[in-house]
């Protein structure tokens, strides 16, 4: 399942994530980001997963987010081609981490994708188009997926937005967080089952959902309340992640 992990993968924040890119123009502070940081690292090992933690990387404001370079699925681990120049190194260190946990390291070679606009469910992924991830993106990821056994297909993530995944989150299986600007594209159709965030808490919509809990910003508590009803839901405070447009599922790489 697509939300059953034994392990997670996280890069400590470095002291230059108050220069991370930030759409709202807004500075991270970094000792607060550590802070919250390590209370992310603290909720994922109580959920039962070996986490392994990689150093700071100075040189790269936005390394802290694990998410966009690489894309892990049990035991293999695909090298992706972040969007934005910036970011163009932390695939290659990335990659050079994670030769000693990973069997099989596959890289994407064409166009730009990040992961922060792909969504699991299952054995099936979702790219939505954005300004960091391409159609030839795409197209190569699909590529690499289709003999391991899984599909892939493409939607667009709407005008305005970061990533696919500031607008959704899987929650469970089969069932999906998503905005209403998302759910208004048609997109998902009748193909899952659809839970509305509530109107004015758009910015919570990436939640994290593992081993039968599912982790919320701290700050949404009509998206809390929603999801509580049915689900064990784990409130954390990433506040200083969501300056540089960063959510829960971005500080982790989770197999």
């Amino acid at each position: 399942m697509a939300t059953n992990f034994k392990r997670a993968i996280i890069r400590n924040p470095g002291k230059k994530i108050c220069n991370a890119i930030s759409t709202r123009g807004l500075t991270p502070d970094f000792h607060k980001a550590k802070q919250q940081h390590n209370q992310y690292r603290k909720v994922l090992e109580n959920l039962g997963l070996k986490v392994h933690i990689l150093e700071a990387l100075e040189e790269f404001p936005d390394s802290v987010f694990v998410e966009d370079p690489a894309l892990v699925i049990n035991d293999i681990c695909i090298i992706l081609r972040p969007g934005v120049a910036s970011r163009f190194g932390e695939s290659k260190v990335l990659e050079g981490d994670l030769t000693s946990i990973f069997s099989d390291i596959y890289r994407i070679k064409d166009g730009k994708i990040e992961g922060g606009d792909i969504l699991r469910i299952g054995s099936h992924f979702i790219v939505g188009l954005s300004e960091r991830t391409n159609k030839e993106g795409a197209k190569n990821l699909g590529e690499i997926l289709a003999p391991l056994g899984f599909t892939l297909e493409i939607s667009k993530t709407p005008a305005g937005v970061l990533h696919f995944k500031s607008e959704c989150s899987l929650v469970a299986t089969e069932t999906i967080l998503a905005t209403e600007k998302l759910i208004q594209t048609g997109f998902f159709s009748n193909k899952y089952r659809l839970l509305k965030v509530p109107k004015g808490e758009e910015i919570g919509a990436n939640c994290l959902s593992i081993n039968n809990h599912v982790l919320i910003p701290k700050g949404f508590n009509k998206i809390n309340d929603l999801l509580s009803k049915k689900y064990k839901t784990i409130v954390v405070d990433v506040s200083e992640m969501e300056k540089a447009d960063a959510g829960l599922s971005c500080m982790s790489l989770r197999a």
